[in-house]
């Protein structure tokens, strides 16, 4: 099911790091996010929210 909120998500694993596409237009990479917790938000039913509980505020991120 597509996200109501974010548009992709992409994963580099050799640096750990989440790049995050939001509808708004707004990109974001989000630093030293294990390749585990990537997984488990592939195969979350809502990306966006399990966005905002497991990953929004928990890592370090800057705006593209």
């Amino acid at each position: 099911m597509p996200s109501t909120v974010i548009q992709r998500f992409d994963y580099d694993r050799a640096e750990h790091r989440l790049d995050v596409q939001f509808v708004s237009g707004k990109r974001y990479s989000y630093f030293d996010v294990p390749e585990k917790l990537v997984a488990d938000m592939q195969q979350a039913s809502s990306k966006g929210s399990f966005f905002n509980r497991r990953i929004r505020d928990h890592y370090r991120f800057i705006r593209l």
